[in-house]
């Protein structure tokens, strides 16, 4: 019995659990008042951890489905019909490891759920091509480009602070306002970080791709994992009609892009999967496939929250946000926020998670040194997904589905990072 327990306990819920203790150690030890006894302020800290655990479930349920969704697509029938014809296409392993990479940005961009299944299930294809033709191919780094969404994903469509800041009532809301995506998401340095980070990141695909290979490893054959066919056909009509509501919103709105949300994208979403289906019950065999995919969210999630009820109802958001005031100037906090946030991401492999809890240390300590919020959250946002090329947490699913080992990506994930360490670095701190 123990020996099972040990085996299926999930390594980021263990991290959760020991940053909860960190921070309610922390919190007694640096925010106890005088009047109140060790024992008595510790038990007062439980129940902020208590008070805050619940009070992130809008913004857990909102990250469930935005890799529900996203994963959904990537396995309907349409959009694996589009891979196999592009698997066709490879006649060069430099062909392989580009054409993959360059698509699963592409989705990461769209959608982080999207981009991940999407960047698997084509590099499992391409491998598989591979192997039946004979052309010699490095699926290692093949499948390792097939992870290239999560590095772009956060200044993306589906990125978790940008489009939080942007809803109506959201938790930090009282502190920064309401940030529109067209100073985040849509920005011009935003575009131009990202079309930058794609052109150096082919240049790295290309030099990796031309290095010799000492052993070829090709996937396991197997049926991509797409639900049944159903004989209905109202998901066809109900996709539909919720796009078009949605596309509405882009001549209805009063001002431009304030319906853009974590909402919005869900809802979008939603309808194209629904349309790409067709089929109601195929689609709702599709979401159960994908919804194993979400366990880690919703159970990690509660805890993230506890921890921010700590450190906002302990006084220890606002000593650490003193701190990050006191080590940096206007001109080096946004740089001290992108390193922290890689940093910390490697703890909490959750963007929205981990905003949670580093978003109101980091705006409020923004906000006292006078620098624009929507700055700070595209700094943290690069942060977090830069080292996503280091953690190999979100990259479990793409290994289940190409059969390759976390070693034998992060071997070439480690120079996706130094890229865009690159990139991201000198973007933060000479534009943002």
């Amino acid at each position: 019995m123990n020996n099972s327990l040990k085996t299926s306990l999930s390594p980021t819920f263990v991290i959760a659990l020991i940053l909860s203790l960190i921070v309610l150690v922390l919190a007694v030890g640096f925010t106890q008042p005088q009047e109140f006894s060790t024992i008595s302020y510790t038990l007062e800290v439980l129940k902020f951890w208590q008070k805050g655990f619940w009070g992130l479930l809008e913004f857990t349920l909102q990250m469930v489905l935005i890799l529900v969704f996203g994963h959904t697509l990537a396995i309907s029938k349409p959009v694996n019909r589009l891979l196999i014809k592009i698997s066709k296409k490879v006649k060069t392993n430099t062909q392989a490891v580009l054409i993959t990479g360059i698509t699963a940005m592409v989705g990461g961009y769209i959608n982080w759920g999207f981009g991940l299944i999407l960047g698997a299930v084509l590099a499992r294809e391409i491998g598989n091509r591979a192997r039946d033709s004979g052309l010699q191919i490095n699926y290692p780094l093949v499948a390792a480009s097939g992870y290239l969404g999560m590095l772009v994903w956060h200044g993306g469509l589906s990125g978790s602070a940008p489009l939080k800041v942007a809803e109506t009532g959201h938790f930090l809301q009282d502190q920064i306002g309401i940030i529109s995506i067209g100073d985040t998401i849509f920005s011009k340095s935003n575009l131009l970080i990202n079309l930058i980070l794609v052109i150096v990141i082919g240049i790295v695909l290309l030099i990796l791709s031309k290095r010799k290979v000492q052993k070829l490893f090709y996937p396991i054959k197997t049926e991509n994992n797409v639900s049944a066919n159903g004989k209905d056909s109202l998901g066809l009509f109900l996709g539909l009609f919720i796009l078009l509501l949605g596309i509405s919103d882009f001549f209805l709105s009063p001002q431009a892009l304030v319906f853009f949300d974590l909402n919005y994208v869900n809802f979008m979403l939603f309808g194209a999967g629904l349309l790409l289906f067709k089929s109601l019950s195929s689609y709702i065999e599709a979401i159960k496939i994908a919804l194993s995919g979400a366990v880690e969210i919703i159970l990690q999630f509660p805890f993230y929250a506890g921890i921010l009820g700590v450190l906002q109802f302990s006084g220890l958001l606002v000593l650490f946000s003193e701190w990050m005031i006191g080590v940096s100037t206007g001109e080096t906090f946004p740089l001290l926020s992108f390193v922290s946030a890689g940093l910390v991401n490697l703890f909490i492999p959750s963007g929205g998670g981990q905003w949670a809890i580093q978003g109101p240390i980091i705006m409020d300590a923004a906000v006292k040194l006078g620098l624009k919020p929507a700055n700070l959250v595209m700094a943290f946002s690069y942060g977090d997904q830069i080292s996503n090329m280091l953690q190999p947490f979100w990259a479990l699913p793409l290994l289940s589905i190409t059969g390759v080992a976390a070693k034998e990506i992060l071997r070439y994930t480690f120079f996706f990072f130094l890229a865009a360490l690159i990139v991201f670095g000198v973007a933060v701190f000479f534009l943002l």
